[in-house]
């Protein structure tokens, strides 16, 4: 074992001891966390209109500040913009991750002096946790791959600004940067396409150990390195043990991953985001990810049927429940207040609180009442392959209100990398398995509402065509997996 190893095996110890403190006190933490963020906003503009120096208790802090959305917080972040001080968050941001809102147009998130530590940390920290567990080091010899957006900044009133993965580029560890694949020349190009075959052959022929990326550009990946190589990823890179994700559910590509590589490797989820970096995976054995809770972010959290009431109720860490859907709602050092971020969340423990990402609180199908959420479509979709082979690249779902016959439907469009021979069996199954699941769907299904889903099959490449039209191919971004509208059904011709 190298020095190398040997040396991340003691800082994963230490990590692991010093996480444990405060996973051990979670409500003392966000206690704390709470009280730190308002003594040093108090004396902001946000601070001063909303009474911060007033506030006592989380109940008074509901009462005085609601729930926002990047749409209500705009005002302010407009000020920030333009190169006010003090506006959110005391001083001026050192950036904005920009990022593209569905409703929004462009979205403009400050990273503070205060909270970019804690979204290095937390990255470092999964990786030391998974080192921790298991034992495994020897990968940090190796090279390591992190497939993210151009770490080229440009700058909006003397502050920097740029995309989140380009942002972090730039505080990857010196005694890393050797390891760390791809050049920067290839990170700056912008056409994915173009930027990925670059990455190929950069890393073709490479020790590969580690990489990481969102499921569906890594897929992309894999498939144009089985293509030049004519070999399994896994037989590439033989050292290659450790796959590192985010921004989806990994579930669906599993199979397809597995496939791709020849054999199974390790992986660690992360939830990071431009509003703050959420939680990571730390266990190989437990389900979820460890939200948290010392890392500059007061949490809150709403049933999410309870959402789109007149006053839903807001909950702290102490009041959560296991298996339960919330929005998730969070107040950060980087000036974000009862803030919306749109994912649902569900825990799975309480001890210490682990989470799952459920879906996106706008994305869902209720064309009918029925409620259906991401993680339903995935685990019906998931559980209807099981023990067969059949192969999904990647698939969405949308409602189907005026068909041309028959009673309306819920329509998956799914690209297969490997088909099931008798289709309409299929979509039967996997209806099943989204009655199991969600009474309501089932309801409506028994009422003679909706009739059993429907099929259609999308191209190879149908979905990256898709996320290349509208300007959002590659680097974070994600196919949504439901929507209440047809926009992307539009796309494709029937």
């Amino acid at each position: 074992m190298s020095i190398k190893a040997v040396a991340a095996k003691i800082l994963a110890r230490y990590s692991h001891i010093q996480t444990q403190k405060w996973a051990n006190s979670p409500v003392a933490t966000q206690e704390k966390v709470f009280q730190s963020l308002l003594r040093e906003a108090k004396n902001t503009q946000f601070g001063k209109e909303h009474n911060f120096s007033t506030i006592k208790s989380f109940e008074d802090f509901a009462k005085q500040v609601p729930i926002r959305d990047y749409e209500d917080l705009k005002p302010y972040i407009n000020k920030v913009v333009t190169g006010e001080s003090d506006v959110l968050w005391k001083g001026k941001p050192l950036y904005f991750a920009k990022t593209s809102g569905t409703t929004s147009g462009a979205k403009y998130i400050p990273l503070t002096a205060a909270s970019m530590p804690f979204h290095i940390q937390a990255a470092k920290n999964a990786i030391l946790s998974y080192i921790h567990e298991t034992g495994k080091a020897d990968f940090v010899d190796g090279k390591m791959i992190f497939l993210q957006g151009s770490p080229e900044m440009e700058k909006k009133n003397g502050i920097k600004l740029g995309r989140l993965s380009g942002i972090v580029a730039h505080y990857v560890p010196k005694y890393l940067q050797k390891n760390r694949l791809p050049s920067w020349k290839t990170n700056c190009i912008e056409d994915w396409e173009t930027k990925v075959d670059a990455i190929v052959e950069e890393t073709i022929h490479q020790n590969m150990t580690v990489i990481s990326g969102i499921p569906s550009w890594v897929q992309m990946y894999f498939e144009k390195l089985k293509t030049k190589s004519n070999l399994p990823v896994g037989d590439l890179f033989k050292n290659f043990n450790l796959f590192i994700y985010g921004g989806v559910n990994y579930e669906p590509y599993r199979a397809k991953f597995e496939q791709l590589i020849g054999r199974k490797v390790d992986a660690i989820e992360l939830f990071p985001a431009s509003e703050g970096f959420f939680a990571y995976q730390d266990s190989q054995t437990e389900k979820g990810m460890l939200l948290l809770l010392n890392s500059g972010i007061f949490y809150e959290f709403i049933k999410a049927d309870e959402f789109f009431t007149e006053k839903p109720k807001r909950l702290t860490i102490s009041e959560v429940e296991i298996n339960v859907s919330y929005v998730l709602i969070i107040s950060t050092n980087a000036g974000l207040w009862a803030y919306n971020i749109g994912d649902t969340i569900a825990f799975t423990s309480t001890k210490p609180y682990r989470i799952i990402v459920t879906g996106r609180i706008k994305h869902y199908i209720s064309a009918f009442g029925e409620h259906v959420i991401g993680k339903e479509v995935e685990t019906a979709l998931q559980n209807a392959i099981l023990g067969t082979n059949i192969s999904v690249n990647e698939f969405t779902v949308a409602p189907q209100i005026n068909p041309k016959s028959g009673l309306p439907y819920h329509e998956w469009f799914i690209e297969f990398d490997s088909e099931p021979e008798d289709l309409q069996a299929f979509a039967l199954k996997i209806d099943t398995k989204m009655r199991q699941q969600n009474v309501y769907y089932d309801d409506l299904i028994k009422g003679n509402v909706l009739r059993t889903l429907v099929i259609t099959k999308v191209v190879k490449n149908g979905f990256q065509n898709y996320m290349k039209s509208i300007g959002k191919l590659g680097g974070q971004n994600k196919l949504p997996r439901l929507s209440n509208d047809r926009k992307i059904a539009a796309f494709f011709p029937l």
